[in-house]
């Protein structure tokens, strides 16, 4: 969600960040998504949880063909592009100023005909979300987006408002602070929550979530 331009870093694990693509291969296509970290910093740049993310997703558990999905804090567009290519309707999400950025690598890596599978739509969380539908999607797409403490807050409200009693939430976060921890905390007030997948090699686990209905809170 935030856009900070970070600084070169000489670590040799983040050298990758520094790359002007980033090259995968999801959904029977080989996708090239631009990253510019100098300009745009964390948005723009390919984070593992959205590779991971866009693993579970081929993995099957969830139908997406037909479903209306959402992704929060898209940055490059991966998930949500692979969630195209696997058949939903997507709504790709971001703040202003990385908008530009997401619809290029939109454009780029979804053919023509399957371009109306996806639209990119500026979403700062819990502003204006009159903007869309409240509980209008099946499923709502977050990788990487819980790294901020004062944006659980309006995170909370976003997800809530997105929500119907049948929406599923994932979420792919690696669990570096407390204060991640504390997130999941503050969502399972709202929602129930299960971890569906860990991926080891990049430490990135996968949440699901659901709204718990007034008949459950009791």
């Amino acid at each position: 969600m935030a856009l900070v331009p970070y600084v070169e870093n000489p670590l040799p694990a983040l050298s990758k960040l520094h790359n002007s693509s980033a090259q995968f291969r999801f959904a029977d296509r080989d996708l090239r998504l631009a990253q510019d970290w100098k300009s745009l910093g964390v948005a723009a740049v390919v984070w593992d949880a959205a590779v991971v993310m866009c693993m579970y997703l081929e993995m099957g558990t969830l139908e997406l063909k037909g479903k209306g999905v959402i992704e929060l804090g898209a940055g490059t567009g991966l998930v949500g592009i692979v969630a195209a290519l696997m058949g939903a309707k997507v709504t790709i999400t971001d703040r202003e100023p990385a908008l530009d950025f997401l619809s290029a690598n939109v454009k780029a890596n979804l053919a023509p005909d399957s371009q109306g599978s996806a639209v990119v739509s500026e979403l700062s969380w819990g502003q204006d979300l009159d903007r869309y539908p409240a509980g209008g999607f099946d499923l709502v797409l977050g990788a990487d987006i819980v790294y901020l403490e004062d944006t659980f807050v309006p995170l909370l409200q976003t997800l809530e408002h997105l929500c119907s009693d049948t929406t599923v939430v994932l979420l792919a976060c690696k669990i570096r602070y407390k204060r991640d921890t504390d997130f999941l905390s503050m969502l399972r007030r709202q929602f129930r929550v299960e971890e569906v997948y860990y991926e080891t090699q990049r430490d990135i686990h996968v949440y699901k979530a659901w709204k718990v209905s007034p008949r459950e809170d009791l």
